[in-house]
């Protein structure tokens, strides 16, 4: 739970600053790894080649409740406090990464 909690206040403190997805995106990579290629605490997909689109829906949903699979109770609080910018600008950033 603590972790959560720490998380969760790393990506609403990022959140603050500006929507640049390199900044939000290192809150992320703690479970995602740094290129995205991690399934996150072994339960998540991998996100490493999904295209901003994809992303997007993925974040959205997670943010309104209607995505997620066995990580939803994890990735809610993650993105609840994320705004448009912020998602298109991880989305942008996740999609790109090599």
């Amino acid at each position: 739970m603590k972790k959560i909690l720490f998380l969760a206040s790393l990506v609403w403190a990022t959140s603050i600053f500006a929507a640049d997805g390199e900044t939000l995106f290192k809150t992320c990579a703690t479970c995602h790894g740094a290129k995205a290629e991690k399934a996150a605490l072994n339960k998540s997909q991998i996100i490493a080649g999904w295209d901003a689109a994809k992303i997007t829906a993925a974040l959205n949903g997670y943010k309104d409740g209607t995505y997620g699979g066995p990580l939803k109770g994890t990735m809610t609080p993650q993105v609840k406090n994320l705004s448009a910018d912020d998602i298109k600008a991880l989305a942008t950033y996740i999609s790109s990464i090599k």
